[in-house]
């Protein structure tokens, strides 16, 4: 069955969180945050630092897949590829992220960042998919 990420929730995304990221939608392999940049998201030129961006991504990446678990599964970044296109200094930044295949242990996912109608940047995310701890323990202590 799986997984119910709240959007409404504090803590799923700490990083996130502290960043300033927002979580609106995350369902059915699709996520989407939204960050309003400000100065604390600026770099020495005064736009903001790619790790915001990417962060938005990778975040977006997992919130996309984790929704799709089972309650004994997680998930984690295998690697990600961005693009940058625009340079922006302020205002929000929209990602939108969506599964583009998974199978049983792989998951590649793809993410927008936008504002407005403009194209900032987009990333492609490859993640593992694996059996939790306490699942992997139960299933080796059965034999």
């Amino acid at each position: 069955m799986p997984k119910i990420v709240s959007v409404d929730a504090r803590g799923f995304d700490l990083f996130g969180d502290f960043i300033g990221l927002t979580l609106i939608k995350c369902e059915n392999g699709h996520s989407q945050y939204v960050l309003e940049v400000s100065d604390r998201h600026l770099n020495p030129l005064r736009t903001a630092h790619g790790g915001a961006t990417y962060t938005m991504a990778d975040s977006g990446m997992g919130a996309a897949l984790y929704a799709t678990l089972d309650d004994d599964e997680m998930c984690s970044t295998i690697e990600t590829k961005i693009v940058y296109f625009r340079a922006v200094r302020s205002g929000k930044l929209v990602c939108d992220t969506k599964i583009i295949h998974r199978s049983k242990r792989i998951a590649v996912l793809e993410s927008e960042i936008t504002q407005g109608s403009r194209l900032i940047a987009k990333a492609i995310g490859t993640w593992s998919i694996f059996k939790t701890r306490e699942a992997s323990n139960a299933s080796s202590s059965s034999y």
